[in-house]
């Protein structure tokens, strides 16, 4: 493929710029951690530059936000194969009392598996039908809703349990 030319990396530098804060929140919601997020987006917006070309006639933001699903996918597919079963599990830290709602639901979700929570953040944060999640994840619409079914259903189940433990 043929680099992009100036005018076209100009473009898509005022792209970046300009959605940079938003592909940021959307990666926190799809990885959970503001670090591993900024990772996320970067290499999102790699692979965008290099198929800029083809993709800036249609929707670029939706392509570096397929880009961000299936990354996010596969990293915890990468991580979980190197993961290793310990006797003992560790404790886990102590949350201040003061933490808000949005940190109860953070955490919450990210206990949930890679494919639930992609599909929960597209349905309830991005507002996406199913038909749009399907075809952005490759899934039949069947396997959308009962992802979301049973990400709703851990989401609840995870959010009382932390509910009475604060």
């Amino acid at each position: 493929m043929k680099d992009v030319d100036e005018q076209g990396r100009q473009v898509f530098e005022a792209f970046a710029r300009a959605r940079i804060g938003a592909l940021l929140r959307y990666g926190h919601l799809l990885t959970g951690d503001p670090h591993a997020a900024e990772d996320l987006v970067q290499s999102a917006l790699a692979k965008s530059l290099a198929a800029w070309r083809r993709i800036e006639r249609d929707d670029p933001e939706a392509y570096v936000r397929r880009c961000m699903v299936n990354e996010a996918i596969s990293h915890t597919r990468r991580r979980a194969w190197r993961e290793r079963a310990v006797d003992v599990l560790p404790e886990r830290p102590v949350e201040d009392a003061t933490n808000d709602d949005r940190a109860v639901v953070m955490r919450a979700l990210a206990e949930l598996p890679p494919r639930q929570r992609a599909v929960l953040v597209l349905r309830y944060y991005e507002d996406r039908s199913e038909e749009e999640i399907a075809s952005m994840l490759g899934i039949a619409r069947g396997t959308v809703k009962s992802q979301a079914s049973k990400g709703l259903a851990h989401l609840r189940s995870s959010l009382d349990r932390m509910e009475l433990l604060a």
